[in-house]
């Protein structure tokens, strides 16, 4: 009897540990499409080595007189094909389809927006 309960609750506990995991390391949190002058992407890595880059989103007049605001937006790539185009489109205005997930994986990448395509780039 005792051997079925303490069975039963490892169980469950195994279950819960296995949806947190997927939860926060695999579950698509949201995706969406990002557009910029591509800033740079670089292939690097202590033990796993990810693609990494930036996008640099037009800036636009702030409230402040005179002030340009501008967004970065970091982002990891993990289909090689997809980080050796974008390594030919520096400087580039690219639009990019990307999936963000809760955390990142260190397989993935160090940020937690995965790009997975690339929609469009301009000449």
């Amino acid at each position: 009897m005792k051997r079925k309960i303490i069975a039963s609750v490892s169980i469950v506990l195994i279950l819960i540990l296995v949806g947190f995991l997927y939860f926060r390391f695999c579950f698509v949190f949201g995706e969406g499409v990002k557009t910029g002058e591509l800033n740079y992407m670089v292939h690097k890595g202590y033990i796993f080595k990810t693609y990494e880059g930036k996008l640099i989103q037009r800036g636009f007049k702030a409230q402040q007189a005179g002030a340009i605001q501008s967004y970065e937006f970091q982002f990891s790539v993990e289909d090689e094909s997809v980080a050796d185009s974008l390594m030919r489109c520096g400087g580039k205005e690219v639009e990019l389809h990307y999936q963000e997930y809760i955390a990142p994986l260190p397989r993935r990448g160090v940020s937690v927006f995965v790009v997975d395509k690339i929609v469009h780039v301009s000449q």
